[in-house]
């Protein structure tokens, strides 16, 4: 009996004792760690990166800054597609070309003291009258061509108004719309040029009107010299009238 009862309790130890056999051991592994939160340290990264981004954010403002004043002096610094100055240049050169035409006493100092010696001095006491006329009729065509010279001048200087209206327009509407200071001031230059070119036709008018005055005003004064020097030789005593015979009528009749 012992031994039966013996042998029933090693059977029952054996049967409890083999789950215990064949579960697996949970044990921790060797090289686990444990995460720990810090909201001390963690709140501090957060403001470091805050920072950073901030700066970041200032560099990228202070670079399109940068990059707009570089656009800004490049706009400054373009040149304006458009240029006058060949139009005006022509108007003065047309001007010009009128005063160069001037008839008989050009606007020549030379010129016009050898005329004021030869044509409008102190009439020739040993001319004869027939060289008093014609040096009064040369007077007379030097005043005429130089009132027709005038009046060229005028016609020229009245032609050139169109192509200045022209040309103010289209440099008025360039400055307004000037993308810089560098435009803007090419652009105010060349309105500068066209007044320049409208006082040159002005002073070129002038000399003109004046030039055809002065003639006029001279050719008057050597008349009045003439006409003095005409009547000392009419009332100069000479040999007086001498009678002769005059033929009215032919013989047969």
């Amino acid at each position: 009996m012992m031994i039966r009862r013996s042998r029933a309790a090693l059977v029952a130890a054996t049967i409890l004792a083999a789950p215990l056999a064949l579960s697996p051991v949970l044990t921790a592994p060797a090289h686990a760690q444990w995460i720990v939160y810090d909201p001390t340290n963690y709140a501090q990264n957060v403001l470091t990166a805050a920072r950073t981004l901030q700066q970041v954010n200032q560099q990228i403002t202070q670079l399109q800054n940068e990059a707009q004043m570089l656009i800004n002096q490049a706009r400054n610094l373009a040149s304006l597609p458009y240029s006058s100055i060949q139009q005006l240049q022509q108007s003065v050169q047309r001007t010009q070309q009128l005063l160069n035409q001037a008839q008989n006493i050009a606007f020549d100092v030379q010129k016009i003291d050898q005329a004021f010696q030869t044509q409008y001095g102190a009439a020739s006491l040993s001319a004869t009258d027939q060289q008093l006329v014609a040096g009064a009729r040369e007077r007379w065509q030097n005043t005429v061509g130089g009132l027709q010279d005038a009046m060229r001048v005028q016609a020229g200087v009245v032609g050139n108004i169109d192509g200045q209206r022209t040309e103010m327009s289209a440099l008025v509407g360039r400055s307004q719309s000037a993308t810089g200071a560098l435009q803007a001031t090419q652009a105010g230059n060349q309105l500068l040029a066209l007044q320049a070119q409208q006082l040159a036709d002005l002073t070129a008018l002038l000399a003109a009107n004046g030039r055809a005055e002065a003639l006029s005003a001279a050719e008057q004064a050597a008349a009045a010299e003439q006409g003095r020097e005409q009547r000392r030789r009419f009332l100069t005593p000479g040999t007086g009238y001498q009678p002769g015979n005059a033929r009215m009528f032919n013989n047969g009749n």
